[in-house]
């Protein structure tokens, strides 16, 4: 009779236990008859492998160290040991939870594979994605330091022509002196010359009337000595000294300007959790009919954002240069006026509770504490946008240039520590408009509402795009303008859609979930508190409405 057949007729299946089995399980290191593996194989949180039973892997026990003809078929759960059957009995393992080694083995065996599926879906990804960044990263360090040679090559030329100038204007001073001073002398020598030229005719004379005996002469005769006695004045004309100055080294560095330091800030990898590990905050449900919970009259004749600063507490700005701490009940709490006059681009609370704002104009990002302002950014060729404050109290801003190109620049305090600009293909990430809203999600992605490219932009936090989120697919009738934006405890993303009055809420990876609408009125500005309620500044009506969706 075939082995394999006389097999079917000893073992049976480990799971009903009577029927002959067909089938292994790699995996689960299971026999099975052809009933149970369709039963086997419903446990899905188990990547299972179903062979024919001829066709499984054998096992190979390892030797006992202790008795070399002996298999370790055993497994001592005090000591965490395969063990032999002499083992066993032996005295050394007496009292002890002792079991058949398979049962070891299939759990080591999901244990391996669940290592397995880890390293392959979440933890080598990631490394690879580190690895491309840093290799980015060195590709564009060339560019970025060629900019800063060429920096110092424009800045040296400057101070070569101002050197040159201030050179030949000096030189052009000593040569005009030079002729003033050949002037004075060459007119003091004519007068010389000319009193030479009379003396000498009256000593001819003389000379002739002495010689002549002439009566007549010699009694005519006019001294002049006395006008002669009194000699021409002598111009004296002191050539000018010139005093060079030491060259400060310090004031001409001081003048070609500084580098800012070289910062390294070497960030501690974030742990990857495992799938066991992980807390997720409490899923909550978005609500059926989302409601309007309270009204904030802001006062303003435009209202453009809003942040939390409690759950009854919201600054605002608007079309002035005053910023507004209300409350619940429209009472105006505090107010600041912007550093420079103008009003300010956009607001955000800090993580301490300090208000940030932009000023556009004076192309700054200050901070309000204890009521005193505090310019942390000054931007040369860019402009201040939009503010968010992240969950490490660093500052995620929108900023445009001069000639138009926008990007987002992370700062930690006044150091900036990420800009991001373009996409993987080298093409600009976001539109030259410069409407842009931001918010971080609970992920840390860093979503930005570009007006003009009718977008919500998404990237992670290394800046890479994640996704475009253009409107709800089936509707294409409606032009999509998203304006403010922000995010939630279940990492919604939420952006205001002020021409359609409504609220997009998506999920973390861009997906529609539902609208919001509340009889909104032209929404613009956007944030929640910790409470996921979510405020909304209207700037049709100027006020600010409270509302409850989860």
């Amino acid at each position: 009779m075939d082995p394999f057949r006389r097999a079917q007729i000893i073992l049976l299946c480990d799971l009903c236990k009577t029927a002959h089995l067909q089938s292994h399980c790699e995996r689960c290191d299971k026999n099975l008859c052809q009933t149970c593996v369709g039963k086997h194989l419903s446990d899905s949180s188990i990547r299972h492998k179903v062979v024919l039973y001829r066709y499984r892997k054998s096992l190979n026990y390892s030797t006992c160290p202790h008795h070399a003809d002996e298999l370790c078929k055993h497994y001592c759960k005090k000591c965490d040991l395969p063990v032999c059957s002499t083992c066993v009995s032996s005295s050394k393992h007496e009292g002890h939870d002792i079991s058949d080694i398979l049962e070891k083995l299939s759990t080591k065996t999901e244990s391996l594979q669940k290592d397995l599926d880890e390293l392959e879906t979440k933890i080598y990804p990631r490394y690879e994605e580190m690895a491309s960044d840093v290799h980015t990263e060195k590709v564009e360090l060339e560019t970025n330091y060629g900019k800063l040679t060429t920096i110092a090559d424009q800045q040296g030329e400057i101070l070569h022509r101002e050197i040159t100038a201030i050179v030949n204007q000096r030189k052009s001073d000593i040569q005009e002196m030079k002729n003033k001073h050949l002037s004075t002398l060459n007119k003091n020598t004519e007068e010389i010359t000319q009193k030479i030229t009379e003396l000498k005719q009256i000593m001819s004379d003389l000379k002739s009337i002495l010689k002549s005996n002439d009566v007549s002469l010699t009694s005519t005769y006019k001294s002049r000595n006395s006008e002669f006695r009194t000699l021409p004045p002598k111009v004296r004309v002191t050539v000018p000294s010139s005093f060079a100055q030491k060259i400060n080294k310090d004031q001409l560095n001081e003048m070609f300007g500084s580098l800012s330091p070289l910062s390294i800030n070497t960030e501690h990898g974030n742990t990857i959790k495992s799938a066991e590990a992980v807390s997720s905050p409490p899923v909550k449900p978005l609500l059926d009919e989302p409601r309007v919970t309270a009204t904030i009259d802001t006062g303003y004749d435009d209202l453009f954002s809003v942040s939390c600063l409690s759950e009854d507490q919201v600054w605002t700005c608007g079309e002035n240069d005053t910023m507004k701490l209300l409350n619940l009940q429209s009472k105006l709490l505090t107010s600041i006026q912007t550093k420079s006059g103008d009003v300010p681009w956009d607001i955000a609370v800090t993580r301490d509770g300090d208000l940030v704002y932009t000023d556009y104009r004076n192309k700054t990002v200050n901070l309000i504490k204890n009521k005193q302002i505090q310019t942390v950014i000054t931007l040369q060729g860019w402009y201040p946008l939009f503010v968010c404050s992240t969950a490490s109290d660093d500052l995620l801003v929108t900023m445009i240039s001069d000639d138009k190109q926008s990007k987002v620049v992370r700062y930690s305090g006044s150091t900036e520590k990420q800009s991001i600009q373009f996409d993987d293909q080298g093409r600009p990430l976001y539109s030259s408009d410069d409407i842009k809203y931001i918010s971080e999600n609970k992920n840390l992605d860093i979503c930005v509402a570009d007006l003009s490219a009718s977008a919500v932009v998404v990237v992670n936090q290394s800046g890479k795009l994640r996704f475009r989120y253009t409107g709800h697919p089936s509707n294409t009738k409606q032009s999509f303008n998203p304006v403010g934006i922000t995010t939630d405890s279940q990492s919604h993303i939420l952006t205001a859609d002020p021409n359609n009055h409504r609220i997009h809420i998506l999920d973390q990876d861009g997906q529609f979930l539902r609208y919001i609408h509340c009889d909104l009125y032209t929404p613009l500005g956007l944030c929640v508190d910790i409470r996921d309620n979510l405020f909304v500044a209207e700037w049709g009506t100027t006020k600010v409405k409270k509302i409850q969706y989860l």
